[in-house]
């Protein structure tokens, strides 16, 4: 018979801890339940893991793999793309944090300012529709609006303003390299603002009125209690964000895959996009170099979760993973 082991509660109780077998037998339907989602996370996520070892072989389409060691991470360590495609990852990624953050809690801000409820609902349904959309109708739709042709809604203000001549050739805002990032960052801003304001408009939502009427009765203004009560309050909320999305400043793909094109490589390809030419645009990939790209991202993306995860536990006292 095994014995029990005894563990004390947080109010000093001592009880029996029952024997694994016996809490698994005892909770089998749970188990059996979650057996399927197991089942699938092994399938779907761990298993692809095994071709990891391909980034030190060299892995074609024709051919058996033959090993190389560190072959390809030399080569990448030497490739002027690959370090540029880095560099815009880093700079595009947190950038857009920062960009949509910033909106985000202003138009949260002034979203809880609003007295009329109905307009305030109608305006929030408004702004978060675009989250909805996929990147491929977004994609369409600035194309159009941004399109150097005739039928181009931002070239033809242009021209109707004065600003451009009327037989003068459009602008190319999707091609050109002094345009794209700005283009990009508005675009961003359009579709992901109305949702970043949910969690901002929570923690407005959890502030104690008392210090409102407080402010009230020392004579605040508006501005001066969004400046020195509203803002105090978001503070936390606000490093928490930036803090939790940084981590995910390497999986940058679909928002950029969708509107860059070569015109542009020098300032929009990011990481993710060079793996994927490097895997289906050439006549004759090498799997095991753009497995040692992803490789390398995935361990960049590693250490900045660690990072995170520690910055975390310094400003919030407990960690993200």
């Amino acid at each position: 018979m095994s014995k029990k082991k005894k563990i004390t509660t947080s109010t000093g109780v001592e009880v029996r801890h029952k024997p694994l077998g016996l809490r698994i037998w005892n909770n089998r339907g749970y188990y059996l339940m979650f057996l399927p989602v197991f089942v699938f996370i092994l399938i779907m996520y761990y298993w692809p893991m095994l071709g990891i070892r391909y980034a030190f072989y060299d892995y074609k389409p024709v051919g058996a793999p033959t090993f190389v060691g560190l072959k390809h991470f030399y080569s990448m360590f030497k490739t002027d793309a690959f370090w540029s495609a880095f560099r815009n990852t880093l700079e595009l990624s947190i950038m857009k944090l920062l960009i949509t953050t910033f909106t985000a809690v202003i138009v949260s801000i002034f979203l809880n300012e609003m007295g009329n409820l109905f307009a305030k609902k109608t305006l929030q349904t408004i702004i978060y529709l675009p989250h909805f959309m996929s990147w491929a109708v977004v994609a369409s739709i600035f194309s159009l609006f941004l399109s150097p042709s005739s039928t181009g809604l931002v070239n033809g203000l242009l021209r109707d303003w004065g600003i451009l001549a009327p037989d003068a050739k459009g602008i190319y805002f999707l091609a050109s390299t002094a345009w794209w990032r700005p283009i990009f960052y508005i675009i961003n801003i359009w579709k992901e603002t109305g949702w970043g304001t949910i969690i901002f408009l929570a923690t407005l939502a959890g502030i104690n009125p008392e210090l409102y009427e407080a402010a009230d009765i020392d004579g605040a203004t508006r501005m001066q209690k969004m400046r020195f009560v509203t803002l105090p309050a978001l503070s936390n909320t606000i490093i928490t964000v930036l803090i939790l999305n940084l981590a995910k400043v390497m999986n940058m793909f679909e928002s950029v895959f969708v509107l860059y094109n070569n015109a542009v490589y020098s300032v929009s390809d990011v990481i993710s996009t060079y793996i994927y030419r490097q895997t289906f645009a050439i006549a004759l990939p090498n799997y095991g170099y753009s497995t040692a790209v992803g490789l390398f991202k995935s361990l960049v993306g590693c250490v900045l979760v660690l990072i995170c995860n520690w910055a975390s536990k310094k400003t919030r006292g407990r960690g993200i993973v």
